[in-house]
């Protein structure tokens, strides 16, 4: 927030190189928790998915199927069925819903803890946590700059001060990071859209066979003629697996989520 700042030559030497691997450290802590949190709440979902999927599996009399008539009788429809359930990933949909949920959840018992303890209002807290959380800082609300807090442990209110202000930045980071892909879909599919009169009008000319496709910030053009025309659109092919180039707004945590137009 600016409220401590070096004051001599070599403080702020020592803080131009310490900032360097300091910040290169804090996004790569970031990168590994949004990993470890995507896995957890893929791990989850799954489940959750696999119990519908069981429960659905019924015979027309409501009695389950047994095993071994799964096994023999299901036969392909069976075996297809476990492995579209191998291969399922969660929706980033769902995943960008729960991360809100989190950090509107962090972000509102953070904001009784500043009201109580800062005596801001509510609704100041909440701007506060928001300010912190995302790293905007402004500075024009800090909290624990008393010495002492009356009536409150002040060491317990800064571990606590602390304790929200890591949960929250990783929660809100996370959370940004798949906003990002979110965005990024809804940029294919208007390019995908605002190309469609386009071709109308102006029909394309004969494919030459050395010539490269077209490009475009969002996507490669030959990604998006091999693409499903749907919004859920940001997999990686298997052509960009086996020469190891990375869609732009693929995140090395998240790689094995960006598959099947899934998270």
């Amino acid at each position: 927030f600016g409220m401590t700042t070096p004051a001599t030559i070599g403080g702020k030497v020592f803080l131009m190189f310490y900032g360097l691997l300091g910040c290169a450290a804090t996004i790569l802590f970031f990168n590994l928790f949004l990993e470890r949190v995507i896995t957890i709440i893929a791990v989850v979902l799954k489940s959750c998915h696999e119990r519908r999927h069981n429960k659905a599996v019924l015979p027309q009399n409501g009695q389950r199927v047994s095993e071994g008539n799964k096994a023999g009788g299901a036969g392909g429809s069976g075996g297809g069925k476990g492995q579209d359930l191998a291969g399922w990933k969660p929706s980033v949909y769902c995943v960008m819903l729960i991360l809100g949920a989190a950090a509107i959840l962090v972000s509102c018992c953070a904001s009784l803890m500043y009201s109580a303890a800062e005596g801001w209002g509510y609704l100041d807290s909440l701007y506060f946590c928001f300010v912190a959380f995302s790293t905007i800082g402004f500075g024009d609300m800090v909290s624990s700059q008393r010495v002492i807090y009356e009536g409150h442990a002040t060491a317990a209110y800064r571990l606590g001060n602390f304790f929200f202000i890591l949960t929250g930045v990783c929660c809100i980071y996370s959370l940004f990071n798949v906003i990002s892909i979110v965005i990024k879909q809804v940029l294919n599919w208007l390019l995908r859209r605002l190309e469609a009169p386009c071709r109308c009008c102006f029909p394309r000319r004969a494919h030459h066979p050395h010539r490269h496709p077209r490009r475009n910030v969002v996507a490669p053009g030959h990604l998006r003629a091999r693409r499903d025309p749907s919004i859920e659109t940001d997999a990686i092919n298997e052509s960009e697996t086996d020469t190891g180039r990375r869609m732009s707004g693929e995140m090395i945590s998240m790689r094995d989520f960006l598959a099947a137009n899934k998270v």
